[in-house]
């Protein structure tokens, strides 16, 4: 399989959806034109899309219809663009640079980059609403998404990482951090997927535990990239981590023990796939990419 082509065919599906909320919906023409256009700016024409492909990978792993997943996985990638707007905001990282250019606020100015935020929050359980399935999927899948980004979830681990920030902090610490604020989103984007798809209870358990285990590799890397990465491919500015003080695998444990961890997670992530036959081999492949990608 190659994964590039599948990745490729899930990243245009879920480009099309994207292009039609934001772009060809009648409901746009209601929208404050600055608005709309912030809202294009972020979500359009940028980012590895990799937790909607989760959404449609996982749905196909057990047996589900991928295009019906189409609507939790936009739902997903819009939450995921909210929560970098408002990271990238000077109250909080105050970073210049995301997804290869200027940041929202740098171009639209604070307050409509907060209101995007908000925005993007609000149409993605819109979104999520428009999903052709049984109403018990989707509000399982609505309770998954919504636990994931607040308060034990994006927005908690986003205040205990500032809080971190200037202070001695244990592993302990960082992983308490990180598998709120960006492990949490990740592993919502798998078992999502799997509820949408019809999987069974201990089908979704297997892909809880597979998400929770690459969400782990995922930020371990983004650590590592922080550090060694180039800011051409990775589309955001490095060493950001360093300046803001902030709690990282490699500060704790350096930079060869945060690649062992991060390939041994990939491994669990790996093993909580051996009852799924072939068909989510697309997700043990997207295991591999997390820890060997360059952005």
């Amino acid at each position: 399989m190659n994964l590039n082509e599948r990745i490729a065919e899930y990243r245009g599906k879920i480009e099309r959806e994207l292009g039609w909320i934001l772009a060809d919906s009648p409901a746009n023409e209601n929208v404050p034109p600055k608005l709309l256009e912030a809202l294009r700016y972020s979500v359009l024409d940028g980012g590895k899309r990799i937790r909607p492909i989760l959404v449609l990978a996982s749905t196909e792993a057990v047996g589900g219809d991928r295009d019906a997943a189409i609507p939790a996985a936009c739902a997903i990638e819009l939450i995921h663009t909210f929560s970098l707007i408002h990271d990238d905001l000077p109250c909080m990282d105050d970073d210049d640079l995301r997804r290869g250019k200027p940041t929202s606020h740098k171009v639209f100015g604070e307050a409509i980059a907060l209101l995007s935020g908000d925005a993007l929050f609000a149409l993605a359980f819109e979104e999520l609403m428009s999903t052709p399935s049984d109403d018990w999927k989707v509000r399982a899948a609505a309770s998954e998404i919504a636990r994931s980004a607040g308060l034990l979830g994006m927005v908690g681990g986003q205040v205990a990482d500032m809080e971190s920030s200037h202070k001695d902090v244990t592993l302990a610490d960082v992983q308490a951090i990180h598998r709120r604020k960006t492990g949490a989103l990740i592993e919502a984007s798998v078992v999502v997927g799997g509820i949408i798809g019809g999987g069974t209870e201990e089908q979704i358990a297997s892909l809880r535990e597979y998400g929770n285990a690459i969400g782990l590799a995922f930020q371990i890397q983004d650590d590592i990239l922080d550090i060694i990465g180039n800011s051409e491919k990775t589309g955001k500015s490095q060493g950001s981590d360093a300046r803001n003080e902030k709690a990282t695998y490699p500060q704790i444990v350096g930079l060869d023990r945060a690649r062992e961890m991060a390939a041994e997670a990939v491994e669990r992530g790996q093993a909580a796939l051996d009852a799924f036959d072939s068909r989510a081999d697309v997700l043990r492949l997207i295991a591999k990419y997390i820890v060997n990608r360059e952005a």
